[in-house]
């Protein structure tokens, strides 16, 4: 059975957005390790340490995945903000490994203007920075795959494969991909034969092996549209077969799976059991065989 999870607050301590997945019948949970729209993070404590893994021993919850702030862009060419995301991005590796989580869900960056490549370059400086100074810690920086909203990179896969190559360690880089933001850059991924097309641009890429997380959201917007709306599963544009397809996809089993969809209720039911519910559905339905390969297009055109 796949590794389900879903984003938790971590109001009241860490340990709460693992006991919060666990009530909710998940295996795994995805959370910040500090306020995401703010600079500042106040110092972890032992105590703070202590309570979020004895959380995990006790809930049985699995692969736990930070996320970082959203205030970071590693491919500003500001050098202002460039320096003060490197700060940012070093801290949360740091924060990560204190409370023992392996992956930071990281967005690439934007550009803000001066292209692609160059951001790209200044993206992978900045890594290459932040492994410096974090050496030693046992966490991987995943690149998560963007909409592709303004300038942001990592709507192309051939952005994160722009990125791993240029680092100079490129074995601490993992990849995070979310179904939302495919489908909003241009990838279908709404049939068997558009999703092993994605597979096979994958494979080209940056390769299947690099995937350590993905995030299963609905779109509100349509395919190619590079907006960025989140939504509940089967609620959105996407329609269920692209979850069906991941979750049956035995290369992706002992990976998590994190929603990030809206949070609420339905009725006297939470949002988060429904999507849950719905996944679970899904990963016992038998996965149809794949077709043959064929020459990938570019999803742009």
């Amino acid at each position: 059975m796949p590794i389900l999870g879903a984003h938790m607050s971590i109001a009241g301590g860490y340990f709460h957005a693992v006991e919060a997945a666990h009530r909710s019948g998940f295996e795994t949970v995805q959370l910040f390790t500090k306020s995401n729209n703010q600079w500042r993070a106040k110092p972890l404590s032992e105590q703070d340490i202590q309570a979020f893994q004895e959380s995990l021993k006790r809930t049985g919850v699995v692969h736990p995945v930070a996320h970082n702030s959203y205030l970071i862009n590693l491919a500003s060419p500001d050098d202002t903000l460039w320096n003060k995301s490197i700060d940012a991005m070093v801290v949360e590796v740091e924060r990560a490994g204190m409370l023992g989580i392996q992956d930071v869900v990281a967005h690439p960056g934007a550009h803000m203007g001066t292209g692609e490549e160059a951001g790209i370059s200044r993206i992978a400086a900045g890594l290459d920075e932040v492994h410096r100074r974090t050496a030693g810690q046992p966490v991987f920086i995943d690149l998560e795959s963007t909409a592709g909203q303004g300038s942001c990179l990592g709507h192309k896969l051939d952005h994160l494969q722009g990125i791993i190559e240029r680092v100079a360690a490129p074995e601490r880089l993992g990849v995070c991909l979310d179904t939302c933001h495919l489908f909003a850059a241009g990838y279908p991924i709404s049939s068997a034969e558009r999703y092993a097309e994605l597979m096979t641009d994958l494979e080209r890429t940056v390769g299947v092996g690099r995937v350590r997380v993905w995030h299963l959201n609905d779109s509100l917007k349509p395919c190619g549209s590079r907006v960025d709306r989140h939504a509940g599963l089967g609620r959105g544009l996407m329609g269920l077969e692209p979850f069906r397809m991941v979750l049956n996809d035995s290369r992706f089993a002992h990976l998590p799976m994190i929603l990030e969809t809206p949070k609420g209720t339905d009725g006297d039911e939470d949002l988060d059991s429904i999507n849950l519910r719905i996944l679970r559905q899904l990963s016992e339905i038998a996965p149809v065989p794949k077709p043959a390969r064929r020459r990938v297009k570019d999803h742009r055109e």
